[in-house]
């Protein structure tokens, strides 16, 4: 690996994601609707936030997406998403600590993720393909809760310096069964089909991290730094968000994170309605980093919690086992997805 060269790759992902950045996502929550209810016979000091994700237990079902580390510039954000992390609750997920593995000075940039939040909930996080002795090194990087193995064929595809040999599921299931954190194997913003979900499953996983179409678009940052900018007909590649929770109703043994253009708390409820057990963003909040400050960005993920207990409350759902009982409208373009792939709702 060519470190200096992958150091300044991180530091480029970091300024296209904001280049890129949508303040309206396209993952189809605007498609989904809740029905009011006008007496929901609830007070909101009632509502409980704390959620499960197989032996962890969350303060709050938010989660700061795995984002970057391996540059100076990068373990900064890192430093500061560590402290943001302990200051809401929130679980915090590294960015891709492959460069580590291979460069020890880069360590320092992703540890700050837990120096600044010694007590919270922190991923671990590598691409598949790696050994379970390199997924445990990992781990260990971050006195990491769990682990994330990242799986992102489109990237790597338009990614001038991309991968191009994709055998992976056996991998994924031999670190399964031989780390000693819970694994959560995570797409980057293409989604999941039932197919893929059903695979995983055989190989002993689950937790899936959905990542699905509708944020950060890395078939889009990675098209930009090609010279010939020539494969940005593949931009609209994936299932979204809301189509992968569709998908993921198929296969209930999994426990399921949604990201993917989450920029609000309406957003994350729907998508927790549709049975996520953790929500995640990413672009939003680097969004919020760059262009204000840590504390308001701080204010900005304690007002999403408020923001779901409103919600919560509006709808008489007082723990998110309720919330996950509230069935959703589907826009006629959902309801047609759903035709089309044979999944029931």
């Amino acid at each position: 690996m060519d470190v200096t060269r992958h150091a300044h790759r991180k530091d480029e992902h970091l300024s296209l994601a904001e280049k890129f950045y949508q303040p309206v996502a396209t993952s189809q929550f605007d498609q989904l609707r809740f029905i009011h209810q006008s007496l929901p016979e609830i007070a909101m000091a009632d509502v409980d936030l704390t959620t499960q994700l197989g032996p962890l237990q969350l303060p709050v079902p938010f989660l700061i997406e795995a984002m970057t580390g391996g540059s100076p510039r990068t373990g900064q954000v890192n430093a500061q998403l560590g402290r943001i992390a302990a200051a809401t609750g929130m679980t915090v997920a590294s960015g891709s600590q492959s460069i580590a593995l291979q460069d020890a000075s880069t360590v320092k940039t992703f540890t700050p993720l837990r120096e600044n939040n010694p007590a919270g909930i922190v991923l671990a996080n590598i691409g598949a393909g790696h050994t379970v002795a390199q997924a445990q090194q990992a781990i260990d990087m971050l006195a990491a809760n769990a682990l994330e193995i990242h799986v992102n064929t489109a990237q790597e595809l338009v990614m001038p310096e991309g991968d191009r040999d994709f055998y992976w599921l056996d991998s994924i299931g031999q670190t399964v069964a031989g780390v000693n954190v819970p694994v959560i194997v995570k797409e980057v913003g293409f989604g999941m089909a039932q197919e893929t979900l059903r695979k995983l499953a055989s190989v002993g996983v689950k937790y899936v991290d959905l990542g699905g179409r509708g944020g950060t678009n890395f078939v889009q940052i990675e098209n930009f730094r090609r010279p010939q900018k020539e494969l940005g007909y593949l931009a609209g590649w994936g299932q979204t968000t809301v189509e992968s929770l569709l998908e993921a109703h198929q296969v209930p043994q999994l426990q399921v994170i949604a990201t993917g253009g989450i920029r609000q708390p309406l957003d994350a409820a729907k998508a927790l309605a549709l049975g996520a057990n953790v929500v995640g963003s990413a672009g939003q909040i680097l969004h919020s980093l760059i262009k204000t400050d840590e504390s308001t960005t701080t204010a900005m993920l304690l007002n999403w919690q408020d923001g779901l207990r409103d919600i919560m409350t509006l709808l008489g759902t007082p723990n998110l086992a309720a919330l996950k009982a509230q069935r959703l409208l589907l826009s006629p373009s959902l309801e047609s997805y759903c035709r089309q792939r044979c999944l029931q709702y």
